[in-house]
């Protein structure tokens, strides 16, 4: 009896405090700004652990398959895995909210580092496949953590809220790369093979994420922002209204998923095969790690500037400058030197930027077009598209330079980026 008191006690006490924040917009506010800053410094370790993996996955299954034609496979397990997680982050957000569904898909990703690095001491290409599979849940978590801090933000925020979180991703990814070389030492120093040695960093990058959100991601924000809009309703609302507000969405939806998906596989290509290439034209691991730093940077850096051009300039614009830009990163790829490091880092910072400009378009157009009741869940089906999109750009990568070469894959991604604007043309007509 005296047990289930206080099991009643704290429920009405939870449920007062969810109450508390219905009427009163300074602690909404003040929620909206705690949350920035929890997701902010979970998403520190969160690129690390992104970065870490990305620069050697490719390296380390060449080594151990001893052939380029099946590099891009750990991307796309990588992305693969993470499509499913973003599947089940998602559904998990939106059933008990996004402390419970982030939490779980950082442990996740750490528990899969881990295997990375039992693989490369057994010399077990399965195992390495089936825990990629699973590392993949960290780099999911770490997208969607981006739209924590929009479910309290009003329309006018949402682009510059997504890019905040985004920038202090930097901080994390740029150190990842960069560590590549003192990892692997590290690696060596306790009898683990050097290029499992980001993994280490991963993994413990993805469990700290994880440790964050759950001891500071309180009160949850998408509980707190379904309680506002469930008070909010009005009960005589039109039926037609609510019927052309559904279309709009729908069309929202598409075009957001569409400009995220095309970034998607246009990046994960060209950045996949950089590191092969490069070690084809006689650079180092250092250099591979620089290279890739600055690429990851791009993605990440210029997030706060980007989230205020979207939120002022437009969805569309910025979606139109993605596309654009990864046009050239395409081109200044496929003609560059392979032996000069310069045209390298300016295009893998280019292909970074593009996918930093579609990425935050795309995501402001998916918040912009749902409702916080079916919110997560409908982004954890649009992040399982671009999460699939980045594993069939893997998987390509690969086949296509050893088919070919790196020139042609870069060309390639160049073109299929101009896609975007017959999309935002389309999306525009639609609004008239």
């Amino acid at each position: 009896m005296m047990l289930q008191k206080v099991n009643v006690k704290s429920v009405d006490g939870q449920l007062a405090r969810l109450q508390s924040y219905i009427h009163s917009p300074e602690k909404q506010k003040t929620l909206y700004k705690r949350t920035l800053i929890v997701v902010s410094i979970s998403q520190i370790f969160g690129g690390a652990g992104l970065a870490a993996g990305v620069t050697v996955g490719a390296l380390l299954a060449q080594q151990m398959l001893g052939t380029d034609a099946f590099a891009g496979i750990p991307t796309a397990l990588l992305t693969l895995g993470s499509a499913g997680a973003a599947w089940f982050v998602g559904r998990l957000s939106q059933a008990y909210g996004r402390r419970t569904g982030l939490t779980t898909g950082f442990l996740l990703g750490g528990l899969g580092g881990f295997g990375v690095i039992m693989a490369a001491i057994l010399n077990s290409v399965f195992l390495l496949f089936a825990s990629l599979l699973v590392y993949g849940a960290g780099s999911a978590t770490n997208l969607q953590a981006r739209y924590a801090g929009t479910d309290l933000a009003n329309k006018k925020q949402r682009a510059t809220a997504i890019s905040m979180t985004m920038v202090f991703t930097t901080f994390g990814a740029v150190a990842g790369p960069n560590l590549v070389n003192v990892m692997g030492n590290f690696a060596l120093s306790i009898g683990v093979p050097s290029l499992a040695g980001p993994f280490i960093l991963a993994a413990a990058a993805y469990l700290l994420s994880g440790v964050v959100l759950f001891i500071m991601l309180r009160p949850d924000p998408l509980v707190i922002a379904r309680t506002i809009e469930a008070n909010s309703l009005d009960s005589s609302s039109k039926g037609h209204l609510a019927t052309t507000k559904l279309t709009e969405n729908k069309r929202g939806i598409m075009v957001g998923a569409t400009i995220m998906i095309l970034t998607q596989i246009v990046m994960v290509a060209i950045m996949t095969m950089t590191p092969v290439h490069m070690m084809h034209h006689g650079h180092g691991l250092g250099a591979v790690g620089l290279v890739i730093g600055f690429h990851i940077g791009a993605m990440y850096l210029p997030s706060l500037v980007t989230g205020i051009l979207v939120d002022k300039v437009g969805r569309t614009a910025m979606a139109i400058a993605a596309g654009t830009t990864l046009l050239v990163a395409g081109l200044l790829a496929a003609f560059a030197p392979g032996d000069s490091m310069v045209p390298l880092v300016i295009a893998l910072s280019l292909l970074g930027l593009g996918w930093n400009f579609g990425l935050i378009s795309g995501t402001a157009l998916i918040v912009d077009s749902t409702e916080t009741s079916t919110r997560a869940k409908t982004q954890g089906t649009v992040d399982v598209l671009i999460a699939l999109s980045g594993a069939a750009g893997g998987v390509l990568s690969g086949m296509i330079v050893a088919g070919s070469s790196f020139p042609t894959l870069s060309l390639g991604g160049g073109i299929l980026s101009l896609l975007l604007i017959p999309v935002v043309i389309w999306s525009r007509g639609g609004n008239k």
